[in-house]
């Protein structure tokens, strides 16, 4: 059906989002994500284990005062991941458009002819 690849980790809503969501950003703070994404914290923390393992996303840890923070990147391979998995998704799509076009084509040409 298409040459692209489905990437079986971003199939994931939640994965997929948190994907999306860091690649229009530089660093994204943990709660930022947290609270856009609606998980918890340690629902997140799973879901970025996941993605650091597979090198999807970099974890920096540091202090804002006194206070611990986490910043979470998109890595290079985590945006080529996600352009892939989003472009075949969109391929999929136009295709099923273009076969439903056409099919309904089929029927109308077929449906002037009985005529």
């Amino acid at each position: 059906m298409t040459a692209g690849f489905i990437d079986p980790l971003l199939v994931d809503p939640t994965r997929l989002s948190i994907l999306s969501l860091l690649s229009t950003a530089r660093w994204a703070e943990f709660a930022f994500v947290r609270d856009t994404v609606g998980l918890s914290d340690s629902a997140l923390s799973k879901q970025v284990t996941k993605l650091i393992d597979c090198h999807y996303v970099k974890v920096r840890r540091g202090y804002v005062g006194k206070r611990g923070r986490t910043w979470i990147n998109l890595a290079p391979a985590g945006r080529t991941a996600l352009e892939s998995h989003v472009g075949t998704l969109q391929e999929i799509i136009n295709q099923a458009r273009e076969a439903g076009e056409q099919a309904q084509e089929a029927d109308e040409a077929q449906a002037s002819d009985a005529d």
